[in-house]
């Protein structure tokens, strides 16, 4: 093979596929043209890929018209550019994503730390968030959660073997959303070795080792899921899930587990009034009950985050403004109607036990 020579051509190595290996040149002399020629070795297709052609050319000019380059774009102007889109919340988020990651490269080859598109992402109350299917965060009252928790103490119906072992099993799944905060595929997952016999805490798992965490169960919450464990025992179910969906061991849907929500709801008397504010009872509903009682009870919004799982800060400071603004909307409701013949429902207590509501019970 000869060598050479000084006349050849300089191979050139092959293009990046990643957006952001591009040199920060080629981002300051034309965004667009970068950003075509890296869509174009991509595999996206032909669809999405004029759909990022057009959120990306729609914020170049955006940028254009205010003078603005990807260098130096603020953060009051990324927060215009996202809340004026006449778009649905989804639509935003993508957008804001697009930018997002723009951004992360500029700012890495500026050797720089901020990212302005960041700080729109984490605030809980930008205005871009004020667009349709941003739907209120939903709770139960008191008188809902003591009237499931009551419910899930009741005694059991005639059952057959297999019926009851399920009964048993939902309603300590019901718990562990209501009394434990825990995310269905939480659930899905948990495994006997992620709790013990009389200890208020249970391990939620994960594959990344930063991402296991333990929340506290609430009394009421440990004790039906103690009594639960000692007849799943007793029923010699197969492998090693805590809710198991057949004798075999294996995992439970998430389709069964709302079925099971909704069962539960229904029987605890409560359905009706859910549906007439348009508010289903889900697993997300008693996860974000969960929190609203920790919240009444004084503990810190962080300390309620780190229970719940929640990575970044703003995630439960967030939900405790939407907790605030409910508690508001509650108090609004009582004022607007009062019913002073409506009957009392006592109050639950941690241990799942209830106290009587003063001057409840008297003639």
């Amino acid at each position: 093979m000869s060598p050479p020579h000084l006349s050849d051509p300089v191979p050139r190595p092959e293009p990046s596929t990643d957006l952001f290996d591009q040199q920060r040149e080629d981002w300051r002399r034309d965004p667009q043209i970068a950003f075509d020629a890296w869509l174009a070795k991509q595999h996206f297709r032909r669809s999405s890929a004029e759909v990022y052609q057009a959120q990306w050319g729609l914020f170049l000019e955006w940028l254009a018209a205010r003078q603005k380059s990807l260098v130096t774009v603020d953060t009051q102007t990324i927060a215009d550019f996202v809340a004026g889109l006449e778009i649905r919340k989804p639509q935003r988020v993508r957008y804001l994503r697009l930018i997002e990651r723009v951004l992360d490269h500029v700012r890495e080859v500026e050797a720089s730390s901020t990212n302005p598109a960041r700080f729109i992402a984490q605030d809980g109350e930008a205005a871009w968030r004020n667009a349709r299917d941003n739907e209120p965060t939903g709770f139960l009252n008191h008188a809902e959660r003591a009237a499931l928790i009551a419910h899930l103490f009741s005694p059991l119906q005639r059952l057959s073997k297999a019926q009851r072992w399920k009964e048993r099993r939902d309603r300590a799944l019901i718990a562990v959303f209501l009394g434990g905060g825990l995310k269905t595929g939480e659930a899905a997952a948990l495994t006997v070795s992620c709790t013990l016999m009389n200890s208020p805490w249970v391990t939620i798992d994960s594959a990344n080792p930063t991402l296991i965490r333990r929340t506290r169960v609430v009394p009421f919450a440990s004790a039906l899921l103690d009594a639960w464990l000692a007849d799943r025992r007793l029923a010699e179910l197969a492998g090693d899930l805590v809710f198991p969906a057949s004798p075999s061991g294996r995992p439970m849907h998430k389709a069964t587990m709302l079925r099971a929500v909704d069962a539960l709801v229904e029987a605890a008397g409560i359905a009706a009034s859910r549906t007439s504010r348009t508010s289903r009872t889900s697993p997300q509903t008693l996860r974000n009950t969960f929190a609203a009682d920790l919240f009444e009870s004084g503990v810190e919004a962080e300390l309620v985050g780190q229970w719940l799982g929640f990575v970044q800060a703003v995630s439960a400071n967030r939900l405790y403004r939407a907790w605030q603004t409910w508690v508001d909307q509650q108090d609004l409701r009582v004022v607007d109607e009062p019913d002073a013949a409506a009957p009392l429902l006592p109050e639950p207590r941690m241990d799942g036990r209830f106290t009587r509501k003063p001057g409840a019970g008297k003639s």
